[in-house]
């Protein structure tokens, strides 16, 4: 993302979702598919936010709950959840959001980095801030999503490393 920044016109094309009202977005280039709910089988001794995995394909992808992860509160599936599987590192991982609503293309001068942003955006959580007429845009940072320590207590595809 950080050469999207550099150039002039460049954008950063964005995959919106939102998750208790909130409006997020991760760089489409890190998004590998959107999938309606499926069964996710549970796995025991996975931290709290975590839900177990899916099969996709013959591949276990885990599957995370990003509300548990960003501390807000739990609710149960509705019709527009969706899994937002994203690539973090060299594993694909499965993400909980409420509704997935669209791609957006945000210039790159509009992008503030979390260093740049309010306080509560330095986390390492996040990549930036995209600054869409009308609203803002909390980018996250899939490559983020899990400390090492974590992703090595997730289920996860021994054929894919």
């Amino acid at each position: 993302m950080a050469e999207a920044r550099e150039g002039n016109g460049e954008q950063l094309q964005v995959v919106v979702f939102t998750i208790e009202g909130r409006t997020l977005g991760v760089d489409i280039l890190k998004v590998q598919e959107i999938l309606r709910m499926v069964e996710i089988t549970p796995f025991p001794r996975m931290p709290e936010f975590a839900l177990g995995a899916i099969n996709l394909r013959g591949r276990i992808v885990p599957v995370i709950n990003l509300r548990r992860k960003l501390g807000l509160p739990d609710r149960p599936p509705g019709p527009r959840t969706c899994n937002l599987l994203v690539r973090s590192g060299e594993q694909v991982i499965g993400v909980l959001v409420d509704e997935v609503s669209e791609v957006v293309g945000i210039p790159a001068a509009l992008i503030e980095t979390p260093d740049q942003g309010p306080a509560w955006m330095r986390s390492e959580l996040f990549s930036g801030l995209g600054k869409i007429p009308g609203r803002l845009l909390v980018i996250i940072n899939p490559d983020r999503l899990l400390s090492p320590q974590e992703e090595l207590l997730l289920p996860h595809d021994e054929t894919a490393d």
